[in-house]
């Protein structure tokens, strides 16, 4: 009897997979040699919070996350074609396992929770975001005050790494992503390449394990243009050929298209999303480099919080990029 319950459990297991396999962006190769083509992504980055100098500086004053404005945000996203909302989560609510981390603005998890499963019930990927970048100036993973340092993270980094590993536990238990989890890693300052590697794989490793795939932002569009990006364009450069092949990479560039970079780290075996801004010309160049070297779709960003007062910014972006399409015309 007992060997029978696994082997049925190893069966679930595999038409899970296959499941979620077929599902995902890129193509599924059968053992006869025909392939599906997979879906590709179009995607929206969506805020409770987010860390950077800009929304450091308005923090006494940022507002509180809405989720019924969140709920009309992916009704509008359904209809506009949207398979994937990607939300930047951090302090913005009120973690069980680290009541520490609450701040004014946090809302309870069960807002949360409704968002996620009002994406879930409308066939759209929902995938946490949490960043973990380490950096002075950009400040990505200041969220995680107290367990925190603006200069030496080396002498925090036991509890950083526990404070962040209860939290992702936290937001997968009520959340329950299918295939992803974002963990930002864009503009670090602070770590040496091999620290920036080991810090990757760590929460790769960690994800990987709850089977869910890690998501990155890329930063290496930068590369070569004398700016001060330029020195994380270096970093993930270097890093690329350490770090695992499974982890999704977002490119992000919202003034330049790039030809080479998507077949680069194609050549890798990465998934490449694309996040180019809100131009529509720069879009369709995109598009025709995917076409070209592969890629397997765009995350669109906005950097605005999803709160009542931004509501309408949010579902007019949304409603502007209605007629972004993969399909020939």
């Amino acid at each position: 009897m007992t060997r029978f319950i696994l082997s049925r459990r190893k069966f679930v297991q595999k038409m899970a997979l296959a499941s979620l396999m077929l599902s995902s962006s890129s193509v599924f190769s059968f053992a006869n040699g025909s392939s599906v083509p997979k879906k590709k992504v179009k995607g929206l980055l969506l805020h409770m919070t987010h860390y950077d100098p800009k929304w450091v500086k308005n923090k006494e004053s940022e507002k509180l996350f809405s989720v019924s404005a969140g709920i009309e945000i992916l009704e509008k996203m359904k209809e506009s074609g949207f398979n994937m909302v990607i939300l930047d989560i951090e302090d913005g609510v009120i973690y069980s396992s680290h009541p520490e981390l609450t701040r004014h603005y946090s809302v309870p998890m069960d807002d949360l929770k409704q968002f996620a499963a009002k994406a879930h019930e409308l066939g759209i990927e929902f995938v946490p975001k949490l960043n973990f970048s380490r950096s002075g100036r950009n400040l990505h993973d200041k969220w995680l005050s107290p367990h925190w340092s603006p200069l030496n993270f080396v002498s925090v980094r036991k509890e950083y790494r526990q404070t962040a590993t209860d939290v992702i536990d936290e937001i997968i238990e009520v959340c329950k992503p299918q295939n992803y989890f974002h963990i930002g890693m864009d503009e670090d300052h602070h770590r040496s390449v091999s620290q920036y590697v080991e810090t990757i794989t760590f929460f790769h490793d960690y994800l990987q394990e709850r089977g869910l795939k890690t998501v990155v932002w890329n930063d290496t569009s930068y590369e070569n243009r004398d700016v001060i990006a330029q020195v994380h364009a270096d970093k993930m450069r270097a890093a690329e050929s350490q770090i695992p092949k499974d982890i999704v990479h977002i490119v992000w560039d919202y003034d330049l298209v790039h030809e080479g970079l998507i077949k680069r780290l194609s050549d890798y075996a990465f998934d490449v999303w694309i996040a180019p801004g809100g131009n529509k010309e720069r879009i369709e160049q995109w598009k025709k480099v995917m076409e070209a070297e592969g890629g397997d779709g765009f995350l669109f960003t906005n950097w605005t919080k999803c709160s009542d007062e931004n509501k309408e910014r949010l579902l007019n972006q949304v409603e502007q990029l209605k007629q972004v399409s993969f399909e020939s015309k």
